[in-house]
């Protein structure tokens, strides 16, 4: 395949991925609503692209550091997110020994 075709290719992940991360930071940051989002599914993500940064090792390639990189940042960000913003039940709503 043509080194400009994989180029190329390789900033659509680039693009996307940190967009489509950054859209579920935003929604979180605007609505303040943290119900339904699973931060363990987002720190596997982050981890999860950790460990393809290093895989790839195209360790000094913009579409690598912005794709990869940046969006675990971003996936960890989600999770800090979620993880403060989830607040303990009511004190009626907890469960009581009988």
């Amino acid at each position: 395949m043509p080194t400009s075709v994989v180029e190329v290719s390789g900033y659509i992940p680039a693009v996307v991925i940190p967009i489509a991360t950054a859209m579920q930071l935003i929604s979180l940051l605007k609505n303040g609503k943290t119900s339904g989002v699973n931060w363990v599914s987002w720190f596997l993500f982050g981890v999860s692209n950790i460990g393809l940064y290093v895989y790839t090792e195209k360790y000094t390639e913009v579409q690598s550091i912005v794709g990869l990189l940046g969006s675990a940042a971003l996936d960890f960000a989600i999770v800090v997110v979620v993880l403060c913003g989830q607040k303990s039940p009511p004190v009626e709503h907890l469960p009581t020994a009988r």
